[in-house]
C-alpha cells in the first residue's frame, strides 16, 4: 500500500516537474549552440552533469544536448534545484563563493574517477582556471587538485578494506591508472603502501571484533 502511494505521489511529481520544463526544438537548440542573446528573455537551459543554469547567450562550453534541460524563468531553474551560471548571471546576480565551490567539490565526489584538470572543472563551472584555484583554497583551505587526491585516496581505502580487488585494479577504479605512482602517492599521504595499508587496517578490525 505504502509503495503505491509513493509511486503514485512520485508520477504526480514527475508530471509536475515536466509541466514546468519546456521542449527543446531546433531552434533553442540553434540559439544555445550560437549564444544568441536574442533569446535570453525567452528560456534558460540547464545541464543535468553539472547543476547549472544558464542564459542563452553564455559563453560557456556547449553542452551535450541529451544532458540540457529548459526552463521559460529562472525562477522554474533554481526550484529544480539548479545553480545560476556564474559567467552569465542568468539571475543577475552573482553566485556566493561558498555555493559555487560546493558545486565544484560535489562534481570531483562524483567524478572523481575520471581525468579531472584545473581546466576541466573551470569550464565545467562557468568559470577561469586562476579564478576557481583561488577562491577553491580560500574557501576549502586546499586547492582542487589537492581535493581530488584526497577524495581518491579516502576511496582506495575503502576498496582496500572492502574488497580483495588487485592494487592495479584499484588504482583504476580511483582515476589514478599509473599503478606505480599510484603505489608511491598513496604512501606519501598515508605513510604506507596500499598492500600494507590493507594487512595492517585489516588485521587491527579482525582484533577488535575479537
Amino acid at each position: 500500500m505504502t509503495d503505491r502511494t509513493n509511486n503514485g505521489f512520485q508520477e504526480c511529481y514527475d508530471h509536475g516537474m515536466l509541466n514546468d520544463v519546456e521542449m527543446m526544438t531546433n531552434e533553442k537548440w540553434q540559439a544555445i549552440i550560437n549564444n544568441d542573446a536574442s533569446y535570453n528573455d525567452r528560456f534558460f537551459y540547464a545541464v543535468k552533469t553539472t547543476g547549472i543554469f544558464c542564459k542563452p547567450s553564455c559563453k560557456s562550453r556547449v553542452p551535450k544536448k541529451e544532458n540540457v534541460r529548459i526552463f521559460q524563468n529562472a525562477e522554474q531553474a533554481l526550484h529544480a534545484n539548479y545553480r545560476p551560471c556564474k559567467r552569465c548571471k542568468p539571475t543577475n546576480e552573482r553566485l556566493p563563493d561558498s555555493e559555487w565551490v560546493v558545486l565544484i567539490t560535489e562534481y570531483i565526489d562524483k567524478n572523481f574517477t575520471e581525468k579531472l584538470t584545473l581546466g576541466t572543472l573551470a569550464e565545467m563551472s562557468h568559470g577561469s582556471p586562476y579564478h576557481l584555484h583561488r577562491t577553491f583554497k580560500k574557501m576549502k583551505g586546499i586547492t582542487p587538485g589537492e581535493y581530488i587526491q584526497h577524495v581518491r585516496i579516502n576511496a582506495a581505502k575503502e576498496y582496500l578494506l572492502q574488497t580483495n580487488k588487485a592494487i592495479a585494479d584499484i588504482s583504476i577504479c580511483v582515476g589514478m591508472p599509473n599503478t606505480p605512482y599510484f603505489i608511491t602517492f598513496f604512501k606519501k599521504i598515508t605513510g604506507h603502501t596500499p598492500e600494507q595499508f590493507r594487512k595492517n587496517h585489516r588485521y587491527t578490525d579482525k582484533s577488535e571484533e575479537k
